[in-house]
Formats: structure tokens, C-alpha cells, sequence
């Protein structure tokens, strides 16, 4: 369905944008910040859709989510949200955290876009990259995602599944490189990184499965899925990105997710730079969230 190497290019061409030409993009580096929204929207505007700004203030700054969305026919009743953060914590450019899914965000847009005249069903998918997720702004109502979520409840937004992407673009292949929080060492998990997680809450395990269905058709991705009860707050480690934004306000969301610094040594350091990537796992992720959403309703 995907073209992996013209995907593959595409993915490094935003890594490179994203994490040498504009490099760390924390609230250290507001000019980053803002310059990472343009990026963000020009793609958008040049892939034909429209764009909306959603601004706030962290203290004195000022910082936007970007919003796009793409319909598959007039009014639709289904919609998704498809979402990952574009900020970088300080000291790092933040490849695999997170550049790789803003990368793969902005790659199934392209590829989405290409179909929503050819495919007429009914769904809308709406993409929202948020400006603030790491710290000092993580766990404040500063999060691009809690901005977005809390807005979303108050106006009674139709979310009938988010999915947030956070860090999907490091694989290990070793046995015994993939680690595990306590007590999922326990269990039986695969060894080797080369897999991408699927973490859902209960009331997203119907949302979950069905995405996780559509991910085993892509035979070249290896997939696995946990379900944390309590909205992940007996397992913290499962709640640090901008689903858990969207379970608080009771959206189903889940996290689509490499594993972080369970499986990745890089994170929240220096080292955390491009050539630590995998492009084609990466692509495979691309893949098959377009599988997915492309069955969606069928």
C-alpha cells in the first residue's frame, strides 16, 4: 500500500528539518518552537488542508497546537484524532523524542490526503501536533494536550478515538535490549525491540483492539498490546505522554509507542539524534496506521 522508500526518504527529510536544521525545540528555544509550528503548517497548507492555530500562553510564551483535519465525505459522523507533540525536552534535539512521530504524523497526512478524493466513507480524521509535553510544562495544565482535551470536553467535540504517537522511531534487535516495568518483565514479552506497543485504558479497549487488528495485517510490524486499568495510575510509567490527557476527560485514546527509555538508551539525552533511528520500522508504522484508518468503517 506504501511506498516504504519514498516513505522512508520523506521521514528522513523531516528528521533532518525538525532536529539539525532547527535542532532543540524546548521552551529554552522559543524561536525553535515557533519555528517547528511553521514547518508543521506549511506541510499541512501545501498538502492541501486546512490548518487552524489553537494558541495559548505558558507564562509569557506564547505557543500554538497546530490542527488539520481530512475528511472522507461531507458531515461525518466518525472522527479520530490523531496526535503527538512537536516540543523536545531541553539539552536535546529530540529525534526518537519526539521528531519520529511528528515525522510519521506528518507522513500519514500525506498519505491520507492522497486518498480522501478516491474514498468516500464515513470518517474525518483530524491531525493535532501539541506545542508542550515535556518538561517544565509536563503534569501542568500548560500541555498542548490538556489545552486541547479540556477545550474539547467544554465544547462537546466528537473524539470517537484518539491516538497519540510518542516515539516511534527506535527498534532493537538484540535479545534482552527490550526492557520492561515491574511487573511486566514478568510476563511473557517479547526480548527484541523490534515491535511497536499499543497501551490502552479499559474504556479504550474496544478502540484498541480494533486498531491493534489492523496493525497484524502489516506483517512487517510486529505489534503488541497492554490494557492498564485505573486510567494507567497504577502503572505510571504508561501515563507520561498526551493520551493520558484524553483518558482524564474520558476519550478513548490510546498510545502508539516504541516504549521510550524502555527500550531506547538515548532518551532525554544529547545522543538522542537521528542516526540512532530505524527509517524503516519507522515506515512500517506509517503503514500501518494507514491500513488502519483507511478500514475504518468498512
Amino acid at each position: 500500500m506504501v511506498d516504504r522508500q519514498q516513505t522512508r526518504q520523506r521521514l528522513r527529510e523531516h528528521l533532518h528539518a525538525l532536529t539539525v536544521n532547527i535542532g532543540e525545540r524546548s521552551v529554552s528555544v522559543p524561536e525553535n518552537l515557533k519555528e517547528t509550528a511553521a514547518y508543521i503548517e506549511s506541510f499541512y497548507r501545501d498538502l492541501g488542508l486546512t490548518v487552524d492555530k489553537q494558541a495559548y500562553s505558558y507564562a509569557a510564551l506564547p505557543v500554538d497546537n497546530i490542527i488539520a483535519e481530512i475528511s472522507f465525505c461531507e458531515n461525518p459522523k466518525q472522527r479520530l484524532l490523531l496526535g503527538a507533540h512537536y516540543d523536545s525536552v531541553s539539552g536535546t534535539v529530540g529525534a526518537d523524542d519526539n521528531a519520529s512521530a511528528i515525522a510519521v504524523q506528518l507522513e500519514v497526512a500525506r498519505l491520507l490526503s492522497q486518498r480522501s478524493n478516491k474514498d468516500a466513507f464515513d470518517l474525518a480524521i483530524k491531525f493535532v501536533s501539541f506545542a508542550l509535553e515535556e518538561p517544565p510544562a509536563y503534569g501542568t495544565r500548560y500541555m498542548g494536550s490538556r489545552v486541547y482535551a479540556k477545550r474539547a470536553r467544554a465544547q462537546k467535540e466528537n473524539i470517537d478515538g484518539m491516538i497519540c504517537l510518542e516515539m516511534v522511531g527506535y527498534a532493537c534487535h538484540e535479545p534482552g535490549c527490550q526492557n520492561y516495568p515491574f511487573p511486566l518483565m514478568f510476563m511473557d514479552y517479547p526480548e527484541t525491540g523490534n515491535f511497536i506497543g499499543v497501551v490502552n485504558n479499559f474504556k479504550s479497549r474496544r478502540f484498541a483492539k480494533r486498531l491493534l487488528a489492523q496493525f497484524q495485517k502489516n506483517e512487517d510490524l510486529p505489534s503488541i498490546r497492554l490494557t492498564i486499568p485505573l486510567n494507567g495510575r497504577i502503572l505510571p510509567a504508561v501515563r507520561l505522554s498526551d493520551h493520558a490527557s484524553f483518558w482524564d476527560r474520558g476519550y478513548k485514546a490510546v498510545m502508539v509507542t516504541d516504549s521510550a527509555f524502555f527500550r531506547n538508551p538515548y532518551y532525554h539525552t544529547a545522543a538522542d539524534t537521528m542516526d540512532k533511528l530505524d527509517f524503516e520500522f519507522m515506515a512500517e508504522v506509517v503503514e500501518s496506521l494507514v491500513i488502519f484508518f483507511l478500514s475504518y468503517q468498512r
